[in-house]
């Protein structure tokens, strides 16, 4: 769907560099979050998708096109910092957008009673934004950035603002949005919708991407061969040998119940057939690292 490629990007003259030669794949109908801490250069590249900005080298293709002013009313774009009208009553501001995409009143009509529903919204239609709370406010930035049924969505921290119960319900839309052939690119500092809800993710650190792929993979290169594992009916002469074999921490013992973490670079079935001699195994699982966890090695290994 989206492929940028060699993208640098500067400011001030060359002086501060916001991108350096940045390159992803963006699969079409998948989630692909964008991770870096402030500064590292996400923005930028999310305004030069939009043509806000301009890249001072490289290339964005979208479906193979190399990106031009056509391209925009096929883009959904959701800043973090929102662009409503606070006098302007929310179904006036949900028509003008519509017709600023390309869409005729009664089409923007349609789709907007559609996604009021959806969001369950119906009774803002009158209201000034101003009247609004900022949640609120929220879900019409959402319907106004959806409505026009895009084929790219740009979200840039969608869940600023919301409750969990309304911030599930955004995520809801998001990956039946996804499911019906939506290309998304996810922006967030919220690691459990990365893990939740994308497909790819890339980090950006410092002007640079320093890891993307499947988010799978992603953490899967991250782990670091610790195993979570809990026993009972555990010899105590048989355990104080097991311990004096492997690397053991995180003890604890609740109720007969031992459990522990192990580190271990040898086979896992190895492992186990030790266990078998300490006590009954109720668990056993590798311990893969959460993206926040990959997120603070990552960005620590590359400051």
């Amino acid at each position: 769907m989206l492929k940028a490629e060699h993208i640098k990007k500067t400011y001030s003259a060359g002086e501060k560099v916001a991108l350096d030669d940045f390159s992803i794949h963006v699969p079409k109908g998948s989630i692909y979050g964008l991770l870096g801490p402030n500064g590292a250069g996400k923005t930028s590249f999310i305004r030069i998708i939009n043509q806000i900005t301009q890249a001072d080298s490289g290339d964005i293709f979208i479906n193979g096109e190399k990106l031009n002013p056509n391209h925009i009313k096929d883009i959904g774009y959701m800043p973090e910092e929102r662009g409503l009208y606070k006098n302007m009553s929310v179904g006036d501001q949900i028509l003008y957008f519509g017709e600023l995409k390309g869409m005729s009143k009664n089409d923007a009509l349609t789709e907007a009673k559609k996604w009021f529903e959806k969001l369950n919204i119906d009774q803002w239609w009158k209201k000034k934004l101003s009247e609004l709370s900022k949640g609120m406010a929220q879900k019409i930035q959402f319907v106004v950035t959806v409505l026009h049924r895009p084929h790219l969505l740009i979200l840039d921290e969608p869940f600023s603002g919301f409750d969990p119960v309304n911030a599930n319900l955004i995520k809801d839309q998001i990956i039946e949005l996804k499911n019906n052939g939506t290309t998304i690119i996810l922006s967030t500092h919220r690691m459990e919708s990365v893990e939740e809800m994308c497909d790819y993710v890339a980090l950006i650190n410092n002007s640079k991407k320093i890891i993307d792929g499947r988010v799978f993979d992603v953490r899967e290169k991250f782990k670091k061969n610790i195993f979570g594992i809990t026993l009972s009916e555990v010899s105590n002469d048989q355990f104080e040998n097991f311990k004096n074999k492997y690397e053991i921490f995180n003890f604890s013992n609740d109720n007969n119940l031992i459990s522990f973490d192990l580190k271990n670079e040898t086979d896992q079935n190895n492992i186990l057939l030790d266990l078998v001699h300490v006590g009954k195994v109720r668990s056993f699982d590798e311990r893969i690292p959460s993206m926040n966890e990959v997120f603070i090695n990552a960005v620590s290994n590359h400051s």
